[in-house]
């Protein structure tokens, strides 16, 4: 009964600073983009971790150790493809988005800056962008309302549905009524909380193990394979393909909307390079301890393990190792990396409805105030679309992840880079990319998973194709256009002189 006293404190205390924030910045947003992008004034710290605290979420301390716990070494693959994928979002977009926007009328949103980079007046790219938006993040929240039914659940003992609720509760409340800015300083102090947190449990597991050598030879002799980064745990070796679809989890970075945000919020472009710094610092000993975790556990917990309960090897660990309050704080981080990336989801998402639906289609002159409501309204609903496709207790969190990634990468990496970077773009090669991209995605999940190659791959492939031969064969694009373009390459030049 002390321990679940200790659990109590510990998540009343994190509830309270997570709910205070919310009430807190609720009195401070009064339009949409303090609501949406935090009046572009987020310092390089708070930007840099909670782009990385929403990227990684609750699947890095659950489904990656799970993955880890029954493949082994070989899951250091993701970890790979993760970590050059995030150091080439920061170098390549980064800097580049955050000026393009600015420049292309100010845009709050992805799909705002599409539409303004390409002088749409026809809100085609903008709501075909949203639609898949609304898509892929009812899947990508719906993984981290999983996680927190299947936290609270394996910490608390609580029924899962009634714990699928608890979490959309929380998350609801502080996206509901702070906006960006209280989701980037919730993030911050979360980001903080999951690093310690993914360091501390690991370490606890090796000296509970014996030490690093006595953990080595005792996973060694359950199962040599696990130290082969060429095969999988059961000796089969890892093809090629096999491969590249674990490393191609990088190419999702280039789309994913919700990490993008951060880029475009950021104080300044000045500050990109010591946020990126401070990201990939983060990354690098998040992801290679999350892979650690999955392999201690393995020594520590044996095959105790079977099925979604391997997701919960973190936890599981945490509950063995700590007690009362100690627990209650690590078990908190877990939450907080859902929460993190929930929050951003439900925020990006209700943008697009509000924006990109209610004001493009519905009310062209609805007033700041009138689509902040929306926007809240949004979160709801989106919350609630989710919660539903979360029900199935056996779902897998990373497998829920991995499709939500590979849709967006798919459908809005290629477009966000060939924007970026190609002059000759066109706004017919762009609608053929989101559409071509997202759609080989459903499509490749639905009919063609049998084959290994992990959907990003065709996707991202076919979506450059559409882009690039879309544009080739259309007209130039109109001066105003290019002139936006010049002006933006123009202020980058600038900046790196000034550096």
């Amino acid at each position: 009964m002390q321990q679940d006293w200790g659990l109590i404190c510990a998540f009343g205390l994190y509830f309270l600073m997570m709910f205070g924030m919310g009430v807190y910045h609720m009195r401070k947003e009064q339009d949409l983009e303090s609501y949406v992008l935090g009046g572009r004034k987020v310092g390089p710290w708070v930007s840099a971790m909670s782009a990385e605290a929403s990227d990684m979420s609750g699947w890095m301390l659950m489904g990656l150790p799970g993955y880890a716990y029954v493949a082994g070494v070989s899951a250091f693959w993701i970890a790979i493809g993760l970590a050059l994928g995030t150091f080439l979002n920061w170098i390549i977009v980064a800097k580049r988005l955050r000026v393009y926007t600015k420049i292309a009328n100010d845009s709050i949103t992805l799909p705002d800056f599409f539409e303004n980079r390409f002088r749409d007046k026809s809100k085609v790219l903008r709501i075909i962008s949203a639609i898949f938006i609304f898509i892929f993040f009812l899947i990508y929240t719906a993984s981290g309302f999983v996680a927190g039914g299947r936290l609270f659940n394996t910490v608390l003992g609580v029924p899962y549905f009634e714990s699928l609720l608890i979490t959309a509760g929380i998350v609801i409340f502080y996206t509901f009524t702070g906006g960006y800015i209280a989701v980037c300083r919730t993030d911050f102090v979360q980001g903080i909380m999951m690093f310690f947190a993914i360091i501390i449990v690991p370490v606890t597991g090796i000296i509970y193990a014996g030490g690093p050598v006595t953990a080595y030879e005792t996973l060694h002799n359950l199962n040599a394979n696990y130290f082969n980064f060429f095969t999988d745990a059961t000796g089969v070796t890892l093809s090629f393909t096999a491969i590249l679809s674990l490393l191609a989890w990088g190419l999702g970075y280039f789309g994913q909307p919700h990490i993008l945000v951060r880029f475009m919020g950021i104080s300044s472009a000045r500050e990109i390079p010591r946020a990126t710094n401070i990201a990939m610092v983060w990354v690098i000993f998040s992801l290679f301890f999350a892979v650690t975790v999955g392999l201690v556990g393995r020594v520590v917990l044996g095959d105790s393990l079977q099925g979604v309960n391997t997701e919960t090897v973190f936890m599981v660990m945490n509950d063995k190792f700590f007690v009362s309050f100690m627990a209650g704080i690590i078990t908190s981080a877990i939450l907080g990396a859902i929460m993190s990336t929930s929050s951003s989801q439900l925020l990006v998402t209700a943008s697009a409805v509000s924006t990109d639906f209610y004001q493009a289609l519905l009310r062209k002159n609805a007033n700041p105030k009138e689509l902040l409501v929306v926007s809240r309204v949004a979160v709801i609903l989106v919350s609630a679309c989710s919660l539903a496709i979360a029900s199935n207790p056996n779902n897998l969190i990373l497998d829920l992840v991995a499709y939500a990634w590979a849709g967006f990468g798919a459908s809005f990496g290629p477009l966000v880079l060939f924007s970026l970077f190609w002059r000759r773009m066109t706004l017919r090669g762009a609608i053929a990319g989101v559409f071509f991209g997202g759609s080989t995605v459903l499509i490749w999940k639905e009919f063609f998973s049998y084959t290994g190659i992990y959907e990003i791959l065709p996707g991202f492939i076919v979506s450059c194709l559409a882009i690039y031969l879309f544009s080739i064969t259309d007209k130039e694009p109109p001066a105003e256009i290019v002139k936006d373009f010049d002006v933006a390459k123009k202020h980058l030049a600038n900046l790196e002189d000034c550096e």
